[in-house]
């Protein structure tokens, strides 16, 4: 076999597994299962602007997928979130978090998932309560790309866009 043919075959082979691996059903505990990393950017209305680096490690139970995320902010400032995500059915997740108000449900079509919840950014004593809107997508690549748009009142305050990478 020629080295023309032999290459092509060889790039063929390589699409193939990459086309195989992006079909398979897309879950919150197979992506998240293990060490992520991710980087991020916040920008709100008010001029805010951050960037950040967030590494996750996810376990997952059977029924429960615990999601730690160690932030890192580019000014130094450090936070941890723990997400808790319930599977209730094909494709359907509730979770809690220690600053989500309430409880989300996720829901995942194809390589799309979605949620929303509800925050508050501020204090008990001067509270400020956003909605966040979630939108992940799953790339051919195997990044996972998650879209959030923020609002108050039901106007657009604020965008986050953050890259997960396995």
């Amino acid at each position: 076999m020629n080295r023309a043919v032999l290459s092509m075959a060889m790039g063929l082979a390589m699409l193939t597994v990459t086309q195989e691996a992006y079909s398979a059903d897309f879950t919150l505990e197979s992506y998240f299962t293990g060490k992520t990393k991710a980087t991020g950017s916040f920008s709100a209305i008010n001029g805010v602007k951050r960037q950040f680096d967030v590494d996750l490690t996810g376990t997952w139970n059977g029924k429960t997928l615990t999601l730690r995320e160690d932030f890192k902010y580019s000014d130094g400032e450090r936070d941890t979130k723990t997400w808790r995500f319930t599977k209730i059915g094909p494709g359907k997740y509730t979770g809690t978090r220690e600053d989500v108000i309430g409880e989300t449900t996720v829901e995942i079509e194809g390589k799309v998932a979605k949620f929303n919840y509800l925050i508050n950014l501020g204090t008990s004593a001067k509270p400020n309560k956003v909605h966040f809107y979630d939108t992940m997508e799953l790339k051919p690549d195997g990044t996972l790309v998650n879209t959030a748009w923020v609002t108050k009142y039901l106007l657009p305050v604020a965008k986050t866009t953050v890259i997960f990478k396995r």
